[in-house]
């Protein structure tokens, strides 16, 4: 799913840290070895339609490799936003 980040990720918390991440192993071949986490926060998305919202976003982050795999983990539509654009 193609999405526009429009605000900075705010309220993250960490989900699962190390060995506790089900694809720590595939992150360490395809990144590189690092403290991972898994991370959630909220920010304000624009999707590929153009509709924008508030949306609970996912990814993985390690020291030195930074943030990988950002998904759209839920959205909620804000309503008349695209009228006023």
């Amino acid at each position: 799913m193609w999405f526009e980040l429009l605000s900075p990720i705010s309220g993250i918390e960490t989900i699962a840290a190390g060995t506790s991440i089900r694809e720590i192993d595939r992150l360490r071949k395809r990144y590189g070895t690092g403290r991972w986490r898994k991370r959630k926060g909220i920010a304000r998305i624009r999707l590929a339609d153009g509709t924008i919202g508030m949306a609970e976003m996912h990814w993985y982050e390690a020291h030195g490799v930074g943030k990988k795999e950002i998904r759209v983990k839920d959205f909620w539509e804000q309503e008349n936003e695209q009228a006023s654009q």
